[in-house]
C-alpha cells in the first residue's frame, strides 16, 4: 500500500535500450501542493521517464515511486494517479460519455462521474458526440477528463496544452493551479516554455537523460542577474558617471542602449539625472525560462564544431561528466563562422572603389585554397561580361524563311514555292502532342 503523501520520488533512474542510454541516473522529487514542469529537448528522456513512473517501462536501474510505492503496488492506481501520455486512446465511434463510462466501470466509480468530469473540462455539450469527430483540442480535454475520473491525488500529463486554443490554454493553466492549491500534485511535460513559466512553481530540466536542474523556478531565475536597459541621450557621459559610482557591469548594446547589471533602475535614473543626461527609455530585463532552458540544455544535438571547447563548469548545474559543456561561442571564438563571409567575392565588391574584374582577388588578398597569379596551376577566371563563344560542334539555328549560309535566295524559294513557314527539324522526332491543331492530338 502507499503512504498517501502525494509525493513523487525518482532516484537513480536509468533505462538502457541496447546501446542507447535513454535515461541515466535521473533523480528528482515532486512535492504535493505545487505544479512541477518536466522540461527537456526532444530525445532527452522525458517520455521514457514518465513511462517508467507509470509502470509501462521497466527501468534498468533505480526507482520511481508514487506515494512511496511503485505504480504496480498502488492497489487501485486509477484512484491515486491520473495520467495522460497520448490523447489518442479513443474509439472513434464511441461517444465521449460512453468512453468515460467504460473507464469509470474499470476503476470502480459510478457512471455519474462521467457527466461531472465532462462539465469540469468544458465538454458538457459534447458528451453525445463521437470522439472520432473531435478536434485535437477537444481530444486533449477528453483525455484530461479520463484522468480525472477517479478524483486522483496526482496528475501526470504529457504535453497537455497540445492542440488547445489560447482560451483553452488559459483555462488549463487556471485548472492545474487550482488543482495543486488543493494540496494535490501535478507533474507536466511541455515544450511551451512561455506557458510553463506562467503555470509551474517548480521545474525539472533534463538533458541527455540526466538532471540539469530541479527546484523552485525562482531559484533558477536568481542564477541569472537582471539587467537594466537604458536609452540615454549621451551614452559616454552616462557610462562615465556610472563608473565613478563604482558600477562595473556596463555593456554597450548594438542598438545604442546601455545594459547595466548589479544595480536597480532607480539608481541608473538618479545617476543620469545628476550627470545631466536625458533618459529616453529604461526597463529591467529579467532572464526568462527560455533563456535559462537553453543555457542548461544547449549542445545536445549541436552539429560537430558548432560549440567550441570551453572550460567545464562547476557546481550542481554543471554538465554531466563526459558531455560537452553548455554555452555560446565568445566573439573571438566565432572567427570560423564568419570567415567564409569575409572572403573576397562576398564583400570585396562593396569595399573597393571603382570597378574590379570579377574573379580577380584585390591586391594583397589571397583566397585560401586557390592558386595565385604567378604560381603553377593558376588560370585567369573568365569574366561573366566577356562575349561567350559557342561550344565546339554548335550551329546557329536557322530562322524560318532565311536561306542557309551559302545557299541562294532563289533556291530557298524553289524548295518552298508557296512561301509556307517550315518548322525547324526536331532531332528527337515527332513527340506526343505535336500532331494536330494546337498540339492537342
Amino acid at each position: 500500500m502507499h503512504d498517501g503523501s502525494g509525493r513523487i520520488v525518482v532516484q537513480g533512474l536509468t533505462k538502457q535500450f541496447g546501446p542507447v542510454a535513454a535515461v541515466q541516473n535521473l533523480s528528482f522529487t515532486v512535492e504535493p501542493g505545487s505544479v512541477t514542469g518536466f522540461l527537456g529537448p526532444n530525445g532527452a528522456g522525458k517520455t521514457t521517464t514518465l513511462r517508467m513512473l507509470l509502470g509501462l517501462v521497466t527501468p534498468t536501474a533505480g526507482t520511481a515511486l508514487i506515494n512511496g510505492s511503485p505504480f504496480d503496488r498502488l492497489g487501485n492506481p486509477g484512484r491515486v494517479v491520473g495520467a495522460v501520455l497520448e490523447a489518442q486512446g479513443f474509439h472513434p465511434k464511441r461517444t465521449a460519455r460512453n468512453h468515460l463510462r467504460v473507464y469509470a466501470a474499470a476503476i470502480g466509480v459510478p457512471d455519474s462521474r462521467a457527466d461531472q468530469v465532462l462539465q469540469l473540462v468544458g465538454l458538457g455539450a459534447a458528451g453525445d458526440r463521437k470522439a472520432g469527430g473531435f478536434s485535437l483540442g477537444m481530444k486533449q480535454r477528453l483525455a484530461l477528463a479520463t484522468a480525472l475520473l477517479g478524483d486522483p491525488q496526482i496528475l501526470v500529463l504529457d504535453e497537455p496544452a497540445n492542440g488547445l486554443d489560447p482560451e483553452g490554454i488559459a483555462w488549463l493553466r487556471s485548472f492545474l493551479q487550482s488543482f495543486a492549491r488543493s494540496g494535490r500534485t501535478v507533474l507536466i511535460s511541455s515544450h511551451l516554455l512561455a506557458e510553463v513559466e506562467q503555470t509551474v512553481d517548480q521545474v525539472v530540466i533534463i538533458s541527455r537523460g540526466q538532471t540539469m536542474f530541479y527546484g523552485p523556478l525562482d531559484h533558477l531565475r536568481e542564477r541569472q542577474q537582471a539587467r537594466v536597459l537604458v536609452q540615454p541621450s549621451d551614452a559616454g557621459a552616462l557610462v562615465t558617471a556610472l563608473r565613478e559610482e563604482g558600477v562595473a557591469g556596463i555593456e554597450q548594446l548594438p542598438d545604442g542602449r546601455i545594459a547595466v547589471t548589479g544595480v536597480e533602475p532607480r539608481q541608473v535614473a538618479d545617476t543620469a539625472l545628476k550627470a545631466g543626461v536625458s533618459v529616453y527609455g529604461i526597463e529591467e530585463e529579467k532572464a526568462d525560462l527560455e533563456r535559462l532552458f537553453f543555457q542548461l540544455t544547449s549542445g545536445q544535438y549541436a552539429a560537430p564544431g558548432q560549440l567550441p571547447p570551453q572550460q567545464p563548469g562547476t557546481g550542481y548545474y554543471a554538465p554531466p561528466p563526459g558531455y560537452p559543456p553548455t554555452g555560446y561561442p565568445q566573439p573571438d571564438q566565432q572567427q570560423g563562422y564568419q570567415q567564409g563571409y569575409q572572403q573576397a567575392g562576398y564583400q570585396q565588391g562593396y569595399q573597393q572603389q571603382g570597378y574590379q574584374q570579377p574573379g580577380t582577388p584585390p591586391p594583397g588578398l589571397s583566397q585560401p585554397g586557390l592558386p595565385q597569379p604567378g604560381y603553377p596551376g593558376y588560370q585567369q577566371q573568365p569574366s561573366p561580361y566577356a562575349p561567350q563563344q559557342p561550344p565546339s560542334g554548335y550551329h546557329q539555328p536557322v530562322q524560318p524563311g532565311t536561306p542557309p549560309q551559302g545557299q541562294p535566295q532563289g533556291q530557298q524559294q524553289a524548295d518552298n514555292p508557296h512561301g509556307q513557314q517550315q518548322p525547324p527539324d526536331n532531332p528527337y522526332g515527332q513527340q506526343q502532342g505535336q500532331g494536330g491543331l494546337g498540339g492537342g492530338a
